[in-house]
């Protein structure tokens, strides 16, 4: 196990290093015969500026600070509704059983821009729900339809003689559950649930196509204005690439740590 671990960070020590000397020769203007002028000081102005000794944000941080805050409700709202079905489907009831079969057997076969477009069309102007919400509502949909399939493959992995532990020391079925069950489930089920969670990162650029004004969309309003596409679109997949590795990393660690454990 140590040795694993020790492959890994000198995989991703190599891989920091490599992207960091490819930053420095695009930097430079060392294009490798390619003539293209590139203008990074120009397309580093739409992160943000100093004016007056204060920051100002740039479009494409404006547009970062709200696809963190669809990811983060979206993430929320996903869980919940993941778990929820995954309860369902693993319940005595039969139509608490079906009503989870047709949801994710819906959703998961569905693109996710078509659903999109169905919640905000349709769905937000019955509800009330602004495009903010209409967008989260979309994502969380999606993103908890494969949940719900982690999170039940997880409470069906914990040994049935777990259960019969909890019941011999008279728990009810759902103190026995959020006791017992549940924490060793979420132990076996957080590799998937990173993986899930990046999923949801990258998805969220959709939506963009419900207007929404997203670091895509921003990035989008900025080419037009800039024409600086290889630049602007380099930093947008750099700002996403972060965002994942900031999700990624930490979680790896923690599955280390409860594989020690």
């Amino acid at each position: 196990m140590k040795s694993l671990f020790r492959r890994r960070r000198i995989f991703w020590t190599l891989v920091v290093l490599a992207a960091i000397c490819l930053m420095i020769r695009v930097w430079s203007g060392d294009d490798g015969g390619v003539s293209y002028d590139w203008q990074w000081r120009r397309a580093l102005r739409q992160l943000g500026v100093f004016r007056e000794g204060h920051f100002q944000p740039g479009p494409l941080l404006e547009g970062l600070a709200l696809t963190l805050r669809i990811v983060g409700a979206s993430l929320v709202l996903a869980v919940c509704m993941g778990l929820a079905s995954a309860v369902l489907r693993v319940a005595p009831s039969a139509v608490g059983r079906l009503l989870s079969l047709l949801y994710v057997g819906t959703v998961r076969n569905t693109p996710l821009l078509m659903q999109l477009f169905a919640v905000y069309f349709v769905a937000a102007p019955i509800l009330g729900l602004s495009p903010f919400w209409a967008a989260v509502l979309a994502l969380s949909a999606f993103e908890g339809a494969y949940m719900a399939e982690i999170f039940r493959a997880g409470i069906e992995g914990v040994p049935r003689r777990q259960w019969d532990a909890a019941y011999s020391l008279g728990m009810p079925p759902y103190m026995a559950f959020v006791w017992v069950a549940l924490p060793q489930a979420l132990r076996r089920v957080l590799p998937p649930l990173v993986g899930q969670t990046v999923s949801l990162i990258k998805d969220s650029a959709l939506v963009s196509a419900v207007a929404l004004p997203d670091l895509t969309m921003r990035a989008q309003a900025a080419i037009a204005d800039t024409f600086l596409s290889l630049e602007l679109w380099s930093m947008v997949a750099a700002i996403y690439l972060l965002l994942t590795l900031a999700v990624s990393l930490p979680a790896r660690w923690l599955e280390g740590r409860l594989a020690w454990d």
